[in-house]
């Protein structure tokens, strides 16, 4: 009677509690924006993806909640005199999630599957400082001249053929451990629930597509996270987003909709987060392709003709700024140039354009017809309206808006056969102009207008090789002056980042690359 009595009354204690909304067991709930591509740290393309594989996997180097550089899977890491030999060492206790030990050479033979052409992981141009980097990703090279040497089981050492901060650059999913006996036996499906292996404080519970992402603690982590499961929520649908957290479903938004920034504080408060964040939109053109193949007076007139002023007051109006270039304000150490345009008011910029599109041969009579392509966003679809509008007032240009869910987005845009106009832009992996600039390369797997200027080129190069920062800056300089008087893309503005976050969520700093891993989150109880 004694057992059946406490039974009872435990129920009760339970029922109590959930309905109080009392978490048994805490979970984060995270807006992330569009379904996440993969799961395969070495070949991640976007945020979405990115903001998960920081929970799950832990390079060499990590960043706390406010975006410091702190020891990762190397517990220390040392520098020679010239700046081109890195030496990182191990934790002793470093373990995969499925508890098997995590040595130097296992993450070796990651490194050479990332920068394996076979793997054609997208961003691994980012670590091209290393040394034959670039040759074994063109497959020009074998992986195992690459520039990383594993001496013994517990220390690293990275070969550089020019100095660069690596340990910054070590923190992109592209540099983190793959647990390369799960890609053997699963192939294409070792990023499953089940399959996946992975080293960060979280592994990988659920994965429900197109809909959430559920992790939960890895018992095998150094330090258990405060918050043991955190789901992250497909939030392609900005307005859908905000109200789930309004009904209580989510505790951090990923975006928010555009709408008067006067209005978000009167209803959220303390809980409307809005920062500096280094990332820029654009518009870019199929440079390979008519109508916007060598006719750059083309590409000036519908740049001339779209009002920024109104479209980061009226349309996104969440303290975005103008943008007439791609790298944005507050880059460190960074002067960006300004093209002429910048300095005219909009009616000499709209006379300018009136004359360019008739020097392309287009005229009321012969209007330009071309299609404007975007992944479905709500945001996406409202400023698109907005700049076809504003091509039709100024230009009588034809515009047809077609959306795309983010997959099917991202293969088009990379293919550069149908595309003409496109959602573009680009968000910081590190705090440096050359990562902008660089997708622009013309051998950048980024590059998805297909821009190829061999002085370009040259100039990203020569920064590279530059005796100082100085001289690398004004390198830096030049190739994005002679980028924007190509016109190879239209910049619209430069992003802010923008959350609503839950009083309950503690620990949640602004930071310019507006990560916010897991592990540095706490719910209040």
């Amino acid at each position: 009677m004694r057992i059946v009595t406490r039974a009872v009354a435990l129920g009760v204690l339970l029922a109590g509690l959930h309905c109080s909304g009392v978490a048994l067991a805490q979970t984060l709930e995270r807006g992330n924006g569009p379904e996440p591509s993969t799961l395969d740290p070495h070949r991640c393309p976007e945020v979405a993806c990115a903001n998960i594989l920081r929970d799950l996997f832990e390079g060499l180097v990590a960043e706390d909640g406010a975006g410091r550089l702190v020891p990762g899977l190397a517990e220390r890491w040392s520098v020679s005199g010239d700046g081109r030999s890195w030496t990182f060492h191990l934790r002793p206790d470093a373990r995969w999630s499925n508890g098997e030990a995590l040595d130097a050479r296992q993450v070796l033979a990651s490194l050479r599957r990332a920068f394996d052409p076979a793997t054609a992981a997208p961003f691994a141009g980012h670590l091209d400082a290393i040394e034959n980097a670039g040759a074994v990703q063109r497959g020009q090279q074998p992986p195992e001249s690459l520039g990383v040497a594993a001496p013994d089981p517990a220390t690293l050492v990275f070969t550089l053929r020019r100095s660069a901060d690596l340990p910054r650059l070590l923190t992109l999913p592209v540099a983190y451990p793959v647990y390369l006996p799960g890609l053997a036996e699963h192939g294409a499906r070792h990023t499953r629930p089940g399959n996946l292996v992975s080293n960060g404080a979280y592994r990988l519970a659920d994965w429900l597509p197109q809909a959430q992402v559920t992790l939960e603690a890895n018992p095998h982590f150094r330090e258990p996270p405060p918050i043991p499961r955190v789901r992250f929520h497909v939030t392609e649908d900005a307005a859908s987003e905000l109200r789930r957290f309004e009904a209580g479903g989510l505790h951090i938004t990923e975006t928010l909709p555009p709408q008067p920034l006067v209005h978000l504080r009167e209803r959220f408060g303390d809980q409307l987060r809005i920062s500096p964040y280094l990332g820029s939109f654009w518009l870019g053109f199929n440079l390979e392709r008519p109508p916007f193949k060598d006719d750059p007076a083309l590409r000036e007139a519908l740049s001339l003709a779209v009002d920024r002023d109104i479209l980061t007051r009226h349309v996104t109006g969440l303290g975005e700024s103008p943008a007439w270039g791609v790298v944005p304000p507050g880059v460190a150490g960074y002067d960006a140039p300004l093209p002429p345009a910048a300095a005219m008011t909009q009616a000499q910029r709209e006379a300018r354009a009136r004359a360019l599109y008739a020097q392309a041969g287009y005229s009321p009579e012969n209007p330009l017809q071309v299609e404007l392509r975007y992944n479905t966003s709500t945001p996406h679809r409202r400023l698109a309206l907005a700049v076809a509008a504003m091509w039709r007032e100024t230009l009588g240009v034809q515009t047809r808006l077609r959306n795309e869910e983010w997959k099917v987005f991202v293969g088009t845009r990379r293919q550069r056969v149908i595309t003409q106009v496109f959602r573009g832009g680009w968000i910081a992996d590190i705090d440096d102009a050359r990562n902008f600039l660089d997708t622009f390369r013309s051998d950048s797997a980024s590059n998805w207008s297909g821009h190829a200027d061999p002085t370009y080129d040259a100039l990203l190069d020569a920064a590279d090789a530059a005796p100082t920062l100085a001289r690398r800056q004004q390198l830096l300089h030049r190739a994005e002056a002679r980028l924007q008087a190509a016109q190879a893309v239209l910049p619209l503005y430069h992003y802010t980042s923008k959350h609503l976050v839950h009083p309950d969520v503690q620990g949640f700093e602004a930071n310019p690359l507006d990560r916010h891993p897991s592990r540095f989150l706490r719910l209040r109880d």
